[in-house]
């Protein structure tokens, strides 16, 4: 297979995204394709691999991917995978030097807020401790504030847990 410009972006990024982690490291070692390679819409693998599957972000981030790569929009890969259930691809992105406390372009969200949103405990429980829990999004909303407005009551509970004391 010779892939070139946007044609080699684009062999990884569909690789990536059917997370068929055999072909990824092919691409990268065979046909030595730089991680971040962008595909015709400006990506690279690690924004558009399959979030359920940590061992294309391994693969990936082992070859030199940046794991904080930001679209147009600021989103990195952890904003990507904070609204899922499952936190593993999330913990791959972290053991790489993925930052959780990278805002999009517009201030907001952390991928701590879209955990709370989404309402998954164990990916908020993962993330808490390494997140600046006083950020506040575009709308003034710290990771407290975000649960309260969920109206979850348990995210409040296992966020009050988690936070330094301060004034509730």
């Amino acid at each position: 297979m010779v892939v070139d410009g946007f044609g080699s972006g684009k062999s990884l990024g569909a690789a990536a995204a059917r997370g068929n982690v055999d072909a990824v490291r092919r691409m990268l070692q065979d046909h030595r394709l730089q991680p971040d390679t962008l595909n015709e819409f400006g990506k690279t693998a690690l924004q558009v691999m399959m979030m359920g599957c940590p061992g294309v972000a391994s693969v990936l981030l082992d070859h030199g991917a940046d794991p904080n790569v930001q679209d147009r929009c600021g989103v990195t890969p952890a904003h990507d995978a904070a609204p899922h259930r499952i936190p593993d691809t999330l913990r791959v992105l972290v053991d790489h030097g993925a930052s959780v406390n990278v805002p999009d372009h517009s201030g907001a969200p952390a991928p701590l807020h879209i955990a709370i949103r989404e309402g998954h405990g164990d990916v908020v429980e993962y993330l808490a401790p390494l997140s600046d829990l006083g950020h506040r999004d575009g709308r003034g909303a710290d990771a407290l504030d975000v649960a309260r407005d969920t109206r979850a009551p348990e995210m409040v509970e296992l966020l009050e847990r988690l936070m330094p004391a301060r004034s509730l």
